[in-house]
């Protein structure tokens, strides 16, 4: 049995959470936020002791009974916080993106190392099981060899989803506490992440990010890059404030469409449902396959990451994404920065993808 503790209960707090229910490897033990009311509701739906409820990461860190945390605050505290659960001899499951630079990121996987902990760090969309099924496609042939990737993140607004207070998304959009957008570089985590599990890292990155709404926001924006293999790829992000759309979770929704030399994936969704097609569907030989036969709702994804960094700490064998590899999608990330910066291509350093994820 993993005993977890949850350091930062907010919105997204709830999706980590529910890798633990109703499974017998592990139970969340102890809980850390400094908003009295969040630990109460978060405490209660939990099932946390009253007494495991702490208002510091600090003091869930001094408790023996915490084998592992899940580290869900503001990008610009996760090099203190994993530091501090390593010093601790916690495991750690550090939310995405793992720093706000490379030096943090660098540092991060050295205490770590040092401490003799495993990190993670936290990716949902790679156990996504659209994304899972495209991988699979891709594996066995069914497109050829890999031209080109796109990915389409689209923002708007939704009435059926989670209310989230202004409040609670304010650090997003303070780069001094986020380290960059809310759209390319917070949520791009997840793109840039997917096209690493399609077809791995890119040798050259290009970009324009965009800046709306009185330079709060990065959008609209496009970044793309190219790889090794001559391969292309492109990531759009957009927020369209009159947009209403479907889903439980965040207002946007997420396309993936993957071009080979015999046969198209599309990816039809993500964080919502923008609509009633397949999740998954492939075009070859003159024919529309559509496959349904999967769960579609991006809530499972979270539940199976988590879980997988258990079974990982069980068997003593790597998580997906090591601390390597997050520092790689980082790098990733902040090539598209710097070129939208410089105006120029940046080289980054390309790699093969994961072995795939189950």
């Amino acid at each position: 049995m993993i005993r977890v503790g949850i350091i930062g209960c907010g919105r997204i707090s709830d999706l980590h959470a529910a890798a633990y229910h109703h499974f017998d490897e592990a139970q969340i033990v102890a809980i850390a936020d400094p908003d009295p009311a969040i630990r109460a509701m978060r405490g209660d739906a939990w099932g946390v002791a009253e007494t495991a409820r702490y208002a510091e990461a600090g003091e869930l860190l001094t408790q023996g009974d915490v084998d592992m945390v899940e580290v869900l605050v503001p990008h610009n505290l996760h090099e203190q916080i994993a530091e501090q659960a390593a010093a601790a001899g916690k495991h750690i499951a550090l939310q995405k993106p793992m720093a706000m630079d490379l030096d943090e990121a660098d540092r991060v996987i050295a205490t770590a190392a040092g401490a003799g902990v495993t990190l993670k760090i936290f990716e949902n969309f790679v156990f996504y099981p659209p994304i899972q099924r495209a991988r699979d496609l891709i594996d066995n042939g069914e497109i050829g060899d890999v031209l080109s990737i796109r990915l389409k993140s689209a923002a708007g607004y939704s009435t059926e989803g989670w209310e989230v207070p202004a409040e609670a998304m304010a650090w997003r959009f303070d780069p001094s506490r986020s380290g960059g957008g809310p759209q390319v570089f917070d949520d791009g985590h997840h793109k840039f992440a997917s096209a690493w599990y399609l077809h791995g890292f890119p040798q050259t990155v290009h970009a324009f990010i965009g800046n709306s709404f009185n330079g709060v926001l990065d959008s609209p924006s496009v970044v793309t890059w190219q790889y090794a293999d001559g391969a292309v790829g492109s990531f759009e992000a957009t927020f369209s404030p009159e947009l209403s759309l479907h889903g439980k979770y965040y207002g946007q929704d997420d396309r993936i469409e993957i071009t080979g030399t015999k046969g198209v994936i599309w990816v039809t969704r993500g964080h919502g449902r923008m609509s009633d097609l397949a999740p998954v569907i492939l075009y070859k030989a003159q024919r529309t396959i559509h496959m349904d036969d999967m769960d579609a709702d991006w809530g499972v994804s979270f539940i199976k990451s988590g879980r997988h960094f258990v079974h990982a700490l069980e068997n003593g064998t790597d998580p997906v994404i090591t601390g390597g590899q997050g520092r790689a999608l980082l790098a990733f990330s902040l090539a598209a920065q710097e070129s939208a910066r410089t105006a120029e291509r940046v080289a980054v350093e390309p790699g093969p993808p994961p072995a795939p994820t189950t």
